[in-house]
């Protein structure tokens, strides 16, 4: 849920430690300061083009999944994937498909920004701390150690973009039908904090914190796992000298991805029910078009956890997770091809001196 975001593998932590090992090199071997700064620059660029473009490719799963998880349970209008997406072709047309997702890929640059930097500095924290805790003042990052800070600085990349994931959770289940429109990002930001204050912004912050562990962490260890395993078995012919090949290593991320979003799932539904509460004139997919039972109102993260399993049982918490692990695979491909073409055009490289 860290739910949330697209890099070359759609894994947050791989982004900024592919961001971060430039700027090592950079900083170690780099024969002029500016090359460094410029080529992390173009490596943001390459990475928010590449996450717009995957982000845009499978947006509408991306909107159905936000929906089912959402919608009104006494008024169903979304029951699977196939008839989701049908729905809102045939209620909304083609536009329909992409709602919200402008504001989606307006979140890639500077969330990408600010998790680089804030890996930066976490980094060099943690390996303060432990330089001073073994004594060795040569010691390097371990790769534990670089997830610690790599999930920090998701948490800090997330959370200081987090009102436009907020609004855009909302642009997205906004219909025709709805009472009040909002007419994009910046109003639906004026609006909510107009309307319900600035605290309204960060409805469901607090289990997009607690779902960056399980997702980051068992990202990282399914993915290991599964390297190891077929660099020692090599079954299929797979692997080749002791590498992996770049469409292997890439199933082996979709893989890692599928589990660890699947683990962290239900916190990613519980965060978009709890940014959907005190919404004044809310969209007819969360009100259930005027029907007696009103959408539940959620005190907290607990709350909304017991209430959902009380009144829609467990597998409610699971809502939209097909159309959510669909877009994994395509959503992997497109981003790490499009980055790939994007560096190659900007020339993204690093210069080591001998």
């Amino acid at each position: 849920m860290a739910s949330e975001d697209v890099k070359t593998t759609e894994s947050a932590v791989t982004t900024i430690v592919n961001l971060a090992e430039e700027a090592k090199l950079a900083r170690e071997g780099v024969k002029a300061p500016s090359h460094a700064i410029l080529s992390i620059c173009k490596s943001l660029v390459a990475g928010g083009v590449a996450g717009g473009v995957s982000r845009t490719a499978v947006a509408p799963l991306e909107r159905l999944k936000i929906l089912l998880q959402v919608q009104n349970p006494h008024n169903i209008k979304y029951s699977g994937t196939i008839q989701g997406l049908k729905y809102i072709w045939r209620t909304e047309g083609f536009r329909g498909l992409f709602k919200g997702n402008g504001t989606n890929c307006a979140r890639i640059v500077p969330n990408s920004a600010v998790k680089f930097f804030s890996y930066e500095q976490a980094s060099q924290g943690i390996l303060y701390l432990y330089q001073q805790q073994t004594g060795n003042g040569d010691a390097q990052l371990t790769p534990l150690l670089r997830l610690g800070a790599g999930a920090c600085a998701g948490i800090i990349a997330m959370s200081a973009t987090y009102p436009m994931d907020m609004v855009r959770g909302r642009l997205t289940v906004q219909t025709e039908k709805s009472p009040y429109q909002y007419r994009g990002m910046f109003h639906a930001l004026s609006t909510v904090l107009r309307q319900e204050g600035p605290r309204a912004l960060y409805k469901g912050w607090l289990p997009s914190v607690i779902g960056v562990v399980p997702y980051v962490g068992l990202n990282f260890a399914v993915y290991e796992s599964l390297k190891d395993w077929l660099v020692k078995s090599r079954p299929f012919g797979l692997v080749e000298d002791s590498e992996l090949s770049v469409t292997t290593r890439l199933a082996c991320g979709a893989v890692a991805g599928t589990i660890g979003q699947t683990v962290a799932y239900p916190l990613d539904v519980i965060r978009r029910r709890m940014q959907m509460v005190g919404w004044k004139d809310a969209a007819s997919i969360v009100t259930g078009d005027g029907r007696s039972k009103a959408p539940l109102e959620y005190n907290g993260m607990v709350d909304a956890f017991r209430k959902t399993v009380r009144h829609e049982g467990v597998g409610a918490l699971y809502k939209g997770l097909v159309p959510n692990s669909v877009k994994v695979v395509p959503s992997i491909a497109i981003a790490f091809v499009t980055y790939e073409m994007v560096k190659d055009i900007l020339g993204v490289e690093i210069r080591i001196s001998d």
